[in-house]
């Protein structure tokens, strides 16, 4: 029964991943929109960290921990984002919920596990209007819309080739939809012009990654990792749309079709450069965990053929993450709060991202819990995370964002899940 109910919900709510506006951040309107973090909420509360793997969770980022698994690990996770956006000038609020993954991961015996599973990839949501007043003329109003995202299916394969080293490969698909408008009004003149454009965008990349894990003494652990995300040569298929409106109604007057194919843009590629991760922990099994992680791509080089901008640039960029875990005691009976898992970790990036002149980074703090479900062989267990942090700057008319994110993952495990029951 509790099987049926799964594989209902993974069906039920992958087509939901598909359709949820995954973000309200302005800064979604450059490249394909905000690149959406790939791990769970296990992974996320400690910074963000992938270097570290177990038995009973599922890394989403790092495939050679699938290695580790010992029972069929059923995940999904849910956020809830509250978002404050401050200008010079302006400030708003704003909040949106998701459904950031589903995943099914299982051993295959023998130091090798499967994973697969759906999750949006990015996301794009912004909506701002600006206002200028030329001499000698009308207000001139702009507005600019986007909406929609890159999803991915992934299959991955994790794998122990010798005594403490695994390998392991994700093989992802992105697809999806992405729109965009921008309009242009004068103040008392009848007609306004609008810039529609539509993208259909699909593709593969690569997630590679290198596990060493030895035993230093009896209790104590070394995690380290090599986690490379390859070059994601994405194919964008676009139509653009431009014309007039009536500023009195808002309806369309003309409405023209723009020859993308004469153009060389009815087909154009996108390409996301490759990102490198290095990682490298410490810790107790079951008891406690440190680590940290260097992550680098080269943003630089960038691609988007149909939406270039003059007032901005990409650099590399890079990530910094640390956290780690405590569990007061993992055997106790007595109580409950001796086996929660206590999380905590901290991020600070640099996103690549330079508009006029100024790089759009971003700080960050996590904490959370894993409240177990059950005891003895019940390793199911509901973790609830917390993120505070900031992106972007006020200054040069640019919009500084807050943000306060609510994480809720539900991790299911199963011994029997692939197992044939004689008496039911």
């Amino acid at each position: 029964m509790v099987k049926n109910f799964i594989i209902a919900f993974l069906c039920v709510t992958s087509v939901s991943i598909q359709a949820q506006k995954n973000t309200v951040s302005p800064y979604s309107y450059f490249g394909i929109g905000d690149l959406r973090a790939t791990n769970s909420v296990e992974n996320n509360m400690m910074g963000g960290l992938s270097v570290y793997g177990d038995s009973i969770h599922i890394n989403l980022n790092n495939p050679a921990a699938y290695s580790k698994l010992g029972l069929t690990t059923y995940t999904a996770g849910l956020s809830r984002n509250e978002y404050s956006f401050k200008t010079n000038t302006a400030k708003e609020n704003a909040s949106v919920s998701n459904l950031d993954y589903l995943s099914l991961g299982f051993s295959l015996g023998r130091k090798v596990g499967l994973g697969f599973g759906i999750m949006p990839y990015s996301s794009v949501g912004y909506n701002f209007q600006s206002e200028r007043t030329p001499a000698g003329q009308g207000t001139i109003k702009e507005s600019y819309t986007g909406s929609g995202g890159v999803n991915r299916v992934y299959l991955s394969l994790g794998f122990e080739v010798f005594k403490n080293v695994s390998l392991g490969v994700t093989s992802n698909f992105n697809f999806g939809n992405q729109e965009s408008s921008g309009i242009q009004a004068i103040e008392g003149v009848q007609l306004g012009s609008f810039n529609r454009v539509s993208s259909r965008i699909n593709g593969f990349d690569f997630n590679f990654a290198l596990n060493y894990t030895p035993k230093i003494d009896e209790k104590h652990t070394l995690f380290t990792s090599v986690i490379v995300n390859t070059q994601a040569n994405l194919i964008s298929r676009n139509t653009r749309t431009i014309g007039s409106f009536s500023t009195a109604n808002g309806m369309d007057v003309e409405v023209v079709e723009v020859d993308l194919e004469r153009q060389g843009l009815a087909r154009t590629g996108v390409q996301i450069p490759t990102t490198t991760t290095l990682g490298l922990g410490y810790g107790q099994d079951k008891k406690w965990f440190l680590g940290a992680e260097y992550s680098f791509q080269e943003m630089s080089k960038f691609e988007n053929e149909l939406s270039p901008s003059n007032n901005l640039v990409y650099q590399d960029a890079n990530t910094i993450r640390f956290g780690g875990y405590y569990i007061p005691e993992y055997t106790s009976f007595t109580s409950y709060l001796k086996r929660v898992v206590y999380r905590a970790g901290a991020k600070v990036s640099t996103s690549g991202i330079v508009v006029d002149n100024k790089e759009i980074n971003d700080f960050g703090i996590t904490f959370g819990l894993g409240l177990p479900l059950g005891q003895g062989s019940n390793f199911s267990n509901v973790n609830i995370g917390f993120e505070l942090g900031k992106r972007g700057t006020k200054y040069g008319d640019l919009v500084e964002e807050n943000y306060f994110k609510v994480n809720l993952g539900l991790s299911l495990n199963d011994l029997d899940w692939f197992k044939k029951r004689r008496i039911n």
